[in-house]
């Protein structure tokens, strides 16, 4: 039988989908699960919105991180892609580094990347490709949500889950069966309650 194949579209700076791609690698511990890591951009999302002065920063900040994602995806794959991930939300995410270009300069050095891919953090000919992405991940889930984006396959996808912390070993396989039974009903569109705390990275 063909273990399930679950995309998850992510920008490096959400802390929602950092816990999502934690809770996803566990789960993979305990179900035989294909995951497959693909950009998405807040930054190319939100160009052109009115958004307050605060937030307009961290969105114009966002093309970085994102950019030198996708030079490591584009030199070197998904897994190059996945290894730098998992170092950039180690460092920003849980360590706290808040400055983005230090912690994409560390998470290349993590990850045993080429520390060259670093330059591509203000190379803004990368952008065109990372609308691109975030138009395709929209023509999937639509364009009143997000970041992350989770898609089971045909063709179909979902915001979220946004989770805190990431569940471990069962509860992770468990919450994984739900949801990838939940995409297998053509008229599931949405389920939601009030969050109640902000992200626990533990």
């Amino acid at each position: 039988m063909t273990a399930p194949h679950v995309e998850l579209f992510f920008d490096p700076i959400c802390p929602w989908a950092w816990m999502t791609s934690r809770w996803l690698l566990n789960a993979s511990q305990v179900r035989d699960v294909e995951i497959t890591f693909s950009l998405m951009s807040l930054a190319a999302l939100n160009e052109g919105r009115d958004l307050d002065a605060g937030y307009r920063r961290s969105m114009d900040d966002a093309w970085g991180p994102a950019r030198v994602a996708l030079a490591v995806e584009n030199a070197g794959g998904n897994q190059d892609l996945a290894d730098f991930y998992t170092a950039f939300g180690q460092a920003y995410h849980v360590g706290g580094l808040q400055d983005r270009r230090d912690a994409a300069k560390t998470a290349l050095e993590q990850a045993g990347l080429d520390p060259s891919l670093l330059e591509s953090y203000q190379d803004s000919s990368l952008d065109d490709t990372l609308r691109t992405k975030q138009k395709a991940v929209v023509e999937l889930v639509g364009d009143e949500v997000g970041t992350p984006v989770i898609s089971f396959g045909d063709g179909r996808a979902y915001f979220g889950p946004v989770i805190s912390p990431a569940p471990k070993g069962e509860e992770a396989g468990t919450l994984f069966d739900g949801l990838e039974a939940m995409s297998r009903v053509d008229g599931f569109f949405e389920l939601k309650r009030s969050r109640t705390v902000g992200p626990i990275f533990d």
